[in-house]
């Protein structure tokens, strides 16, 4: 064989060896684009459940596939990178918290990371706070208005539902940390509150045995819980605060619980005053004996609990230390003498003087 066939040969097998080798890159690029786009990227075996992503501002689209990655809702971030530039949206992702489903394809992530859809914003509802508190925060975190929220927690199918005797969710909207999908309706969130405040109660130990050793609803519970809650400024006082409440339940009197003032009132106020007590109200429980008609903010699970299960004292009557501790008496003497104890603190604390 000459030279000249052999080169020619050799560069004919050259090129078989490319053209086959350029067939084999371009069958696993389109495989792995077919996988992304049609969804199925995810590990076999992993559940369909959201996942979330942060997107910091800046982030270059390899942080971005990596922490897909991460989150297990891509599994090959080399090969998404490559699918994400091929139309310069590499370059186009927007910054925020995204939540996907963990078999969602890269076509459906790509589009929502360029787009902003599949956001979610994070609210946190703090224990202790009322519906007057709770519709701003939410209606920031939603875009929507503060009277949305407000229609929607009081909503009479809801009310029905659970057996609420008020034009209210006051109380039922549970304190949490929650994270909504962009355009998620008041409704919605609403809703996913009050599935977290069911979840909340099914977990209390002996709940139902609970309510019928004290004699109550489930709605009387939640109502002086929420008075525990605003009262309540360490957990180990929770449990003896209620069975304050629960004592002066029992005997007739008057709970005289401050709270309970200050939700009546139009606007909240710091302390309440002497004129404050006047406020015509069934929520004004030193105008009217026993429960006020329903929960005055919303309880976390340890506010719950106390409520059902009070601490075993025969304390009617406790006041505030300036640091917020309590000191809890059984007579009205030893009350008025506690009192008096404690205006000598404030005024020392306010002086600035030592006792």
């Amino acid at each position: 064989m000459s030279a000249a066939r052999a080169t020619r040969k050799s560069r004919s097998q050259l090129a078989r060896n490319v053209g086959l080798a350029a067939l084999i890159i371009v069958a696993i690029v389109a495989f792995n684009l077919w996988r992304g786009w049609t969804g199925g990227s995810t590990p076999a075996g992993n559940p369909a459940k959201p996942k979330r992503v942060v997107v910091d501002r800046g982030a270059s689209v390899r942080a971005v596939a990596e922490a897909l990655a991460k989150a297990e809702i891509i599994d090959a971030p080399r090969w998404f990178r490559f699918y994400a530039s091929l139309g310069g949206r590499d370059r186009m992702i927007k910054p925020g918290t995204y939540q996907f489903g963990a078999d969602a394809g890269w076509k459906f992530v790509l589009d929502a990371l360029v787009s902003g859809r599949g956001l979610v914003h994070t609210v946190t509802i703090p224990e202790g706070f009322d519906l007057r508190q709770i519709a701003p925060l939410l209606a920031k975190a939603l875009s929507v208005s503060e009277d949305s929220v407000r229609v929607a927690a009081t909503d009479t199918a809801w009310q029905r539902k659970l057996d609420i005797p008020l034009k209210s969710l006051e109380g039922y909207l549970f304190p949490a940390t929650y994270s909504f999908a962009d355009g998620t309706t008041a409704r919605e969130a609403v809703k996913a509150m009050l599935d977290a405040f069911e979840d909340a109660w099914a977990r209390i130990p002996n709940a139902a045995a609970r309510l019928q050793a004290l004699a109550i609803s489930r709605h009387d519970a939640l109502t002086m819980a929420s008075i525990i809650e605003t009262e309540a400024k360490r957990a180990p006082e929770r449990p003896i605060i209620s069975a304050v409440y629960w004592n002066r339940v029992k005997r007739g009197m008057k709970l005289q619980a401050d709270p309970t003032v200050q939700y009546a009132l139009p606007a909240h106020v710091e302390r309440v005053l002497y004129k404050d007590l006047e406020v015509d109200s069934k929520f004004n429980t030193y105008k009217y004996e026993g429960l006020p008609p329903g929960p005055i903010a919303s309880p976390g699970m340890a506010a719950m609990e106390a409520a059902l299960n009070p601490a075993a004292v025969p304390y009617l009557y406790f006041v505030a230390h300036p640091d917020g501790h309590h000191e809890f008496r059984t007579t009205f003497a030893e009350h008025e003498k506690a009192v008096a104890m404690m205006r000598r603190e404030r005024k020392a604390a306010s002086s600035g003087n030592p006792k």
